[in-house]
């Protein structure tokens, strides 16, 4: 298991090349979730300094908060309310320019300005989020989805 982080350079596509294997060494043979979501977290906010970074879980028909990295969050999600039940809801991921424009979204800090949420899907079935918070407007692209789709791809979910 590696333990230490490198931080790239360039382009997004380049930096995303860079940090996946890095995600995959602090995460292969480790069967614990919690440990693989905090790692996964914590080199995503390292390497792209996001705002906020984190992991949804679906517990009981809604989303609870899990992992993450920044200011406090909304702990429990609805499905379909805001921009993580959205995606939740219609299994695919979503980019927000601008999340004042999103019909409701849901405020959990005034700092954040775009979004981009990842589902996690196992089994035909939706049993996660990861959640980016930019304080920028329009920070993700199609860049982001391919890249972070392949992260949540990776991530080993018991």
């Amino acid at each position: 298991m590696a333990e230490d982080l490198t931080i790239a350079t360039g382009n997004k596509k380049e930096q995303y090349e860079h940090l996946i294997p890095q995600i995959a060494a602090l995460t292969e043979g480790e069967p614990d979730l919690i440990a693989n979501l905090a790692n996964t977290v914590a080199a995503l906010k390292e390497q792209f300094g996001w705002f906020w970074v984190g992991f949804y879980l679906v517990k009981d028909n809604e989303l609870v908060l899990g992992p993450f990295q920044g200011p406090v969050a909304c702990t429990r999600i609805r499905k379909g309310r805001g921009v993580c039940g959205a995606s939740w809801e219609k299994a695919q991921t979503l980019i927000v320019p601008d999340v004042e424009k999103f019909p409701g979204h849901i405020a959990c800090s005034s700092l954040s300005k775009s979004e981009i949420v990842v589902p996690i899907i196992r089994n035909n079935e939706v049993i996660a989020v990861l959640d980016v918070d930019s304080d920028v407007y329009d920070s993700f692209d199609e860049t982001d989805k391919l890249y972070l789709e392949r992260v949540v791809a990776s991530v080993s979910f018991i």
